[in-house]
């Protein structure tokens, strides 16, 4: 018979189907768990990892790794990026802390089939685990940029406002001067650039790989239809401005411009001179923040972008140029 300790996941599992001898909901200190369990039979206990007050702190874990079989505790992990950054999931390995996941449907294989060293050996860093360097970076990691880093996302508005190409060219353009990365969320049309430097994931694992670049100055996100917005350090909304987009999006949302109010609006693949952007922004009572035409994405150098880039506050591009590369790139 297993326990389940459950906060924020309590409704995903409630859906399992295990044999369940007492389930417990709610915020604990670690104190109280060892309090009501520690003379309690149990074959495993499921702990969402939020049921523990102060679980972003290392140390609360290591309070519940001394005190209970770590080989009969399956840890359900939030998506922070915190919890999933390189030196905590290191830490929780160096405790004996191996059944661990982000997935629902992980938890009840971990029951029958746990996991042993070998299998999460990759994430422990035999190096050190928390050196003072990474001590610095694991406790200013909170999901909104961690020290120098600036995390920048991208949606589009209308459809096939130009997102993922708009990422691309982004980071050829920032890498003069920035250590930058993109990365794409829930797709995979980044494989189309043929560079190998792009970065593909999923919305659950997206705090994970934001964590395991920490010497990253700036991360580009395409989010597609992820709702991982809080991870960014601001969200960059993209309206292609053509009139059959326009009346789409209106059609299918009343109120799409009213939800862009205080956001950072940008016209994408624009054919708009100044006049009609601000005949644009006063019908939609919208403010544009920037207006980029259509751009060559197999140029290796578009002006604008280094404006765009300049206005957005990356001032080492100023005055910054690109080398010429091969016009299509296709055998890199």
């Amino acid at each position: 018979m297993n326990v389940i300790v459950s906060n924020k996941y309590q409704n995903m599992l409630a859906t399992l189907d295990i044999d369940v001898i007492k389930s417990i909901n709610g915020e604990f200190e670690v104190e109280d768990l060892i309090s009501q369990f520690t003379n309690f039979y149990f074959n495993k206990m499921i702990i969402d990892v939020t049921a523990i007050k102060g679980y972003q702190n290392i140390k609360n874990i290591q309070k519940l790794s001394v005190n209970f079989d770590m080989s009969k505790i399956i840890l359900l992990l939030d998506d922070s990026a915190m919890v999933n950054s390189g030196a905590y999931l290191s830490q929780l390995v160096s405790m004996g802390i191996y059944n661990f996941t982000r997935n629902i449907n992980a938890v009840k294989f971990l029951i029958d089939n746990p996991n042993s060293y070998k299998d999460v050996a990759q994430y422990h860093n035999l190096s050190g685990d928390m050196t003072e360097n990474t001590k610095v970076n694991y406790d200013s990691f909170t999901g909104s940029g961690s020290g120098g880093m600036r995390i920048i996302g991208f949606k589009n508005v209308t459809a096939h406002a130009g997102s993922t190409s708009l990422v691309y060219m982004l980071k050829k353009h920032l890498e003069v001067a920035y250590n930058a990365i993109a990365i794409e969320v829930d797709n995979e049309d980044f494989r189309y650039f043929n560079d190998k430097s792009l970065k593909t994931t999923t919305s659950l694992d997206l705090s994970f790989n934001i964590a395991n670049n920490p010497d990253a100055e700036v991360i580009l996100i395409d989010l597609n239809d992820s709702n991982q917005d809080n991870l960014c350090n601001e969200v960059i909304y993209l309206i292609e401005p053509g009139l059959i987009k326009l009346n789409k999006l209106i059609r299918n949302d009343k109120e799409a411009f009213d939800k862009l109010k205080e956001k950072i609006v940008v016209l994408n693949k624009s054919i708009l001179n100044s006049k009609d952007i601000n005949d644009f922004e006063h019908e939609t009572n919208t403010k544009v923040f920037f207006n980029i035409p259509y751009v060559d994405d197999k140029k290796e150098h578009e002006q604008v972008l280094d404006d765009f880039l300049v206005a957005l506050g990356f001032s080492r591009l100023n005055g910054s140029g690109n080398n010429k590369a091969k016009l299509f790139n296709i055998f890199k």
